[in-house]
């Protein structure tokens, strides 16, 4: 991540430094949620869990080189304390990264998203942009509200890719985590029916995954979305977005075809 102050830290997240924590202290090792990967300059946000409790671990943290927790009870170490639980830390936490990424000018963002490939097509994207720069990607499918942003805090300075997946438990969760890191780059693979339980219907989920092209910049901006020609529901969001659309697959009008 690149290096922050408690206070300026504070100041985003919408938190209180608490405890023995300095304001000019500065956070810039990885923002962790386990305590047993903490290192010196690291931030450990500790979260509830069904077994433990991340705040247990808070002076186990900083023992081994946290700089300060961010939690939303308080501990005996150096915190940024919020309210409102563990939606409050989340929420903190997608503060952080959001301002993060506004910190990144040279960094491209790709989101990717779809019913089915995401973490294969994340993986074998993030090999390929590996050979043209710094390039971030999460570890396994890391795709939701939490993982979201603490990818996106591993990025610094000299890092050019950021490849993220987008997934999507229902309506306005992957605007959401757009609304975290904004993507210039969209990729769309695919709309299938195995969440029809949890959506409702194919078009309810092309809804929802749709919001990803939506939330890319116009073509005057850059943006780009990458959509599946052979893919009915997918092809069809190019009617909802300002970005410049790029179609792959069998399709004979696809414009990279197999």
């Amino acid at each position: 991540m690149i290096a922050l102050t408690l206070d300026r830290i504070a100041e985003i997240t919408q938190s209180r430094i608490s405890g023995p924590a300095r304001p000019t202290d500065v956070v810039f090792g990885p923002v962790i949620i386990d305590s047993r990967r903490a290192e010196p300059g690291s931030l450990f946000v500790a979260l509830g869990g069904e077994r433990v409790d991340g705040h247990d671990y808070a002076r186990s943290a900083v023992a081994a080189g946290a700089a300060a927790v961010l939690g939303s009870r308080p501990v005996a170490a150096p915190q940024l304390l919020t309210d409102g639980g563990d939606e409050g830390v989340i929420a903190a936490l997608g503060r952080l990264a959001r301002a993060v990424a506004g910190e990144l000018s040279g960094a491209d963002i790709v989101g990717i998203t779809g019913s089915s490939g995401k973490t294969t097509t994340k993986d074998l994207m993030a090999q390929v942009l590996g050979s043209l720069g710094p390039t971030v990607a999460p570890s396994g499918s890391y795709n939701n509200e939490i993982g979201h942003p603490l990818t996106v805090l591993r990025a610094d300075s000299d890092t050019r890719f950021i490849v993220l997946e987008v997934a999507a438990r229902g309506t306005g969760h992957i605007a959401h985590l757009c609304g975290i890191a904004p993507p210039r780059i969209g990729v769309v693979l695919n709309v299938g029916s195995a969440h029809v339980g949890e959506f409702g219907s194919r078009e309810a989920i092309a809804r929802a995954k749709g919001e990803l092209v939506e939330a890319l910049p116009s073509a005057a901006d850059g943006g780009v979305a990458v959509l599946n020609a052979d893919d009915d529901a997918v092809i069809a969001m190019a009617e909802h977005t300002a970005a410049r659309v790029v179609s792959y697959g069998l399709a004979p009008d696809a414009h990279v075809r197999a």
